[in-house]
């Protein structure tokens, strides 16, 4: 058995080899201007990347500290542990109600930009009316008129509609100002699809819908992915509307709060930094996990655009 398992192990080890024999005789190969220039860039990126670690290091290291070590050696990495800064941010900042909040407005409002573009995508792109081109750059005008311009008089209209200060308005809002870009985006995806497959669903006896539904839809999974995920992350993170629509507090979601945590006392840096984590943990963990899906549809939809 050990025979066996030596020899496999000696004949991957030969494999791998000649996989990298190739790279090693480029690299080789390379003049040294170019070479250096090579490791240029690799020490520039390690640099950059060590530069983009080192607050996310501290913060946690600041976070899982005493309170008292965090006072007398604030820039000590990991040299004390404890839970305490969390679950003072947790119960005294009331920062458990203030991702409640934000997780009631930033799903609905990734669901609703997710449905309204992908429908709205597939229309501009798939189906022909009149004056389709003038209504999609009608749509698409959303992304050049910046929210600053309109978000006085959208206070204004939202309280004489008795939507101020409560989720659904809030969550409008925050569709309203994604559906544009989601739109665009998943508009290069469907248009990029064969017309092949709607003229054999159609002469199969499907309608519009179940084209769109059953063909179409399945095809553009890594647009909605990608989509659904920037989506999210625009909403989780958005500071100014919750800011401005919000006004009574009862709904204050974590960017808002933190705001609120950070104003009109001593500041503690241990809470502080438990809080900041809070807000952006799950927005780290859900990009870490959902990288691959936004990367490609991201790149499928610049190639398809």
């Amino acid at each position: 058995m050990s025979d066996i398992t030596a020899s496999e192990e000696t004949r991957l080890g030969l494999a791998r080899s000649l996989e990298e024999a190739p790279a090693r005789r480029e690299l080789n190969r390379m003049s040294p201007r170019k070479r250096l220039g090579l490791t240029g860039k690799h020490t520039l990126l390690i640099v950059l990347s060590l530069l983009t670690l080192a607050p996310i290091v501290l913060l946690l290291s600041t976070t899982f500290k005493t309170g008292t070590d965090v006072k007398v050696n604030p820039f000590g990495l990991f040299t004390s542990f404890s839970f305490e800064n969390i679950a003072k941010a947790w119960t005294d900042g009331h920062f458990s109600d203030y991702v409640l909040n934000s997780v009631l407005l930033s799903v609905p409002s990734t669901l609703l930009v997710i449905v309204l573009s992908t429908m709205a995508g597939y229309a501009f792109a798939r189906l022909p009316f009149r004056g389709r081109t003038v209504a999609f750059y009608t749509v698409v005008l959303g992304l050049l008129v910046p929210f600053f311009t309109y978000m006085i008089p959208l206070f204004f209209q939202l309280r004489s509609l008795g939507l101020l200060d409560t989720l659904v308005g809030v969550i409008l809002v925050l569709t309203s100002t994604g559906v544009s870009f989601g739109t665009f985006f998943m508009r290069a995806f469907f248009t990029d699809l064969p017309t092949e497959l709607e003229q054999a669903a159609r002469i199969d006896g499907a309608s519009e819908w179940q084209i769109f539904y059953r063909v179409m839809l399945p095809l553009v999974g890594s647009g909605i992915s990608a989509l659904a995920v920037f989506t999210f992350l625009q909403t989780w993170n958005n500071f100014l509307v919750p800011l401005l629509y919000l006004p009574g507090g009862d709904f204050r979601p974590l960017t808002t709060g933190l705001y609120q945590f950070t104003s009109g006392r001593e500041l503690d840096i241990g809470p502080l930094a438990a809080a900041t984590l809070i807000t952006i943990l799950p927005v780290l963990v859900l990009f870490v996990a959902m990288q691959k899906q936004v990367a490609q549809g991201f790149i499928s939809g610049a190639v398809k655009g």
